[in-house]
């Protein structure tokens, strides 16, 4: 293995998978396994990229911190020379939030000197410039971010928000310095490390700009950022002679099919709303959840019974439906009802009703559900949308999973993603 990422959520995990997975157009990427949590036994020789997804992103920081430092020690153990902090694209992280501890127990265990801090994603709209973070022509605190449920960002200057977390010091580097060249920020980069240890907020905003920083980033010990970090990072390694392009492929699965979703961004409400104009949706209202008036069977009958119509299951809502809902029962209870709700549902569906394509919509839920159905590793298949790979498990019985962040897909992202899972190429 010789990169190792330890990602925050399943989603994002995903994400980085099939960036790295896919590498830079022309030349393929590395044969890249994602893991669900630390493993317990060493990964097969063949792999190349490791991606441990960790549920710790809603975590308090010392929760994080103890996760994230386990699942480098393994990474370490197989072999990787660089490791990646995965976050996500629009940072997802409060004042009392974990990104900056994390990164500073990782700096810290790995000697890392200067380390990247780029959360970029330009191809979903996400760009940093001049330190800020924006989502299109949006500042991160007034793109719809700053009502999130769990981590709302009220402040899109990333230098702010860590130096208000990390013991780190936190420094900058302008986009106008980043393109001038891979072997000018190469420059920069080791000039930083030279001085006191810092997390450099780095700006990019293409992937051009992205791919100029990865390339830089050969030989760093540690890199954090969002999937499009990892862009040119194969690359590095291919070029170098250690590895070569991957060119693994995976099987088509035509079998039954599930949706549960629990993201309440306002992209997978308008992705639930276009589903439901030719298939089955049904909604789960959190009354009936908190009350116990519904539980895993009744969506399980659901699913089985609406089997020729891509049946979907959500708990979605407005902002100010979602808010108020927290006031009532508490966010904490809902997110702990919900997920395993929906864990329950997927381990009945999986388990003993022998569904073989689930598509999860929402990071807290696609942890909720891949923790119940403990599958251990999934390998990386084709890019259903970006950001979102098939996935595919291993195992007696056949299961292909796309797991989605909330905002990410395109309007017809369910139906599409179950006929990719089947092996359409459109």
């Amino acid at each position: 293995m010789l990169i190792g990422v330890i990602a925050d959520d399943f989603t994002g995990a995903s994400d980085i998978a099939v960036t790295l997975s896919k590498g830079l157009v022309g030349e393929g990427g590395l044969r890249t396994t994602q893991y669900l949590g630390v493993p317990h036994q060493s990964a097969d020789e063949q792999v190349q990229a490791g991606v441990i997804a960790l549920k710790s992103r809603s975590l308090p920081a010392e929760e994080a911190v103890q996760q994230s430092l386990a699942a480098c020690e393994w990474l370490l153990q197989q072999g990787c020379t660089q490791i990646v902090f995965k976050y996500c694209s629009t940072f997802d992280s409060t004042d009392s939030g974990n990104i900056g501890p994390v990164l500073d127990a990782l700096a810290q265990r790995l000697a890392a000197r200067s380390v990247i801090v780029c959360p970029a994603f330009p191809t979903m709209g996400r760009t940093v410039y001049q330190g800020n973070l924006f989502v299109h022509d949006r500042p991160l605190n007034e793109s719809g971010m700053e009502h999130h449920p769990l981590t709302p960002m009220k402040d899109a200057d990333i230098r702010r928000l860590l130096a208000r977390q990390a013991k780190t010091r936190v420094s900058h580097i302008g986009w106008q310095q980043v393109v001038q060249g891979s072997e000018a920020l190469r420059e920069i980069l080791n000039a930083r490390a030279d001085e006191e240890a810092q997390l450099v907020v780095v700006d990019a905003i293409s992937d051009h700009d992205l791919t100029l920083i990865g390339i830089a980033a050969a030989g760093e010990k540690l890199i954090s950022g969002g999937s499009g970090i990892a862009l040119a990072l194969p690359h590095n390694f291919i070029s170098a002679g250690q590895a070569q392009g991957n060119n693994s492929e995976f099987p088509a699965i035509n079998g039954s099919s599930a949706i549960l979703v629990g993201s309440c961004s306002g992209a997978t409400r308008g992705q639930i709303e276009e589903h439901q104009k030719q298939h089955a949706v049904l909604a789960i209202e959190i009354e009936d959840v908190m009350a116990e008036h519904i539980n895993a069977d009744d969506l399980v009958e659901y699913i089985l019974t609406h089997q020729d119509s891509c049946p979907l299951i959500y708990s979605s809502g407005d902002p100010a439906t979602v808010k108020q809902m927290q006031q009532q029962f508490g966010q904490h209870n809902i997110s702990q009802r919900l997920d395993r709700l929906f864990g329950d549902t997927a381990r009945k569906l999986v388990r003993e009703e022998g569904i073989q394509r689930l598509v999860v919509g929402g990071g807290e839920t696609s942890g909720a559900v891949v923790s119940a159905l403990n599958l251990g590793s999934l390998q990386v298949g084709r890019e259903i949308d970006p950001g979102v790979p098939a996935l595919f498990a291993m195992s007696e019985q056949p299961l292909a999973l796309a797991l989605k962040s909330g905002n990410f897909g395109r309007r017809d992202f369910f139906s599409h993603a179950l006929n990719v899972l089947a092996g359409s190429t459109h």
